[in-house]
């Protein structure tokens, strides 16, 4: 008798070791991306989806606005060395209105074609002409000006959206993910922490996931929104420049 009793203590000390030890060792074969998106439920498999989906449109937007950025501040590099080197306005529109290829030319154009066809209709120079000749031309600029913002904008209100809203559909899965294990757990008798861990590991993955794909967002939004803004400056900087010009030499004329 004295004998049976070890081996009942050590049968069940077995039982309860390989319990405990068998449920970390499985929800250890879980903890990686694929695990917790396969574990997961219908509607958490949607918010992960649909995280990665906004992960990766927010990327492209953010390479694609970064790159066309630099691209159009080197153009407006170029097209101010010309037209500050003192080659003739006429000349300079002639070799550009066929063939504008950045917003700062574009801008520049533009005016030229108000100047070149009100001029030709008002060449007596009368203050009533050069006054609504300004007036055309600064609107002709300011609706270049318009078109153009609206084109350098395209995909930060997506950036922006993204970067408040990210961390709280990652939540949002993570509610619903802990709500559908406690159910589970609800219908267990024991309900240990090896038990317990893996629910709220899988749960918080969306949370992690939502903070991941929101942070880039909104440090990308900010950058490129101060980029833009800096060059609708100088964009309206030349207009207005430009419009000085324009002014003085019709006065000329």
């Amino acid at each position: 008798m004295a004998g049976g009793m070890p081996d009942a203590t050590s049968l069940a000390s077995d039982v309860v070791v390989s319990g405990v030890s068998s449920a970390p060792v499985s929800s250890m074969a879980d903890q990686s991306v694929l695990g917790y998106f396969w574990n997961a439920g219908l509607l958490i498999k949607l918010v992960m989806l649909s995280l990665l989906a906004c992960s990766i449109w927010s990327w492209a937007v953010i390479i694609t606005k970064y790159l066309k950025l630099r691209k159009l501040a080197a153009d407006a590099d170029y097209f101010e060395g010309d037209f500050w080197s003192g080659t003739p306005l006429e000349k300079l529109y002639k070799e550009l209105k066929d063939a504008v290829f950045d917003p700062m030319s574009n801008i520049f154009c533009a005016a030229m074609a108000e100047w070149n066809n009100f001029a030709d209709k008002h060449s007596g120079g009368e203050p009533q002409a050069t006054k609504a000749l300004e007036q055309r031309v600064e609107r002709a600029m300011a609706i270049t000006i318009r078109r153009e913002i609206d084109e350098l904008e395209k995909g930060l209100p997506f950036l922006a959206s993204l970067g408040t809203n990210g961390v709280i559909i990652g939540l949002f899965g993570t509610v619903v993910g802990i709500l559908n294990g406690f159910k589970v757990l609800a219908l267990q008798q024991n309900a240990s922490i090896s038990a317990v861990a893996p629910v709220i590991s899988e749960a918080l993955f969306t949370t992690a996931m939502g903070i991941f794909v929101a942070i880039p967002a909104a440090l990308a939004y900010n950058k490129l929104s101060a980029s833009v803004e800096r060059y609708v400056t100088r964009l309206e900087t030349f207009a207005d420049e430009f419009s000085a010009i324009i002014s003085r030499q019709f006065d000329e004329r």
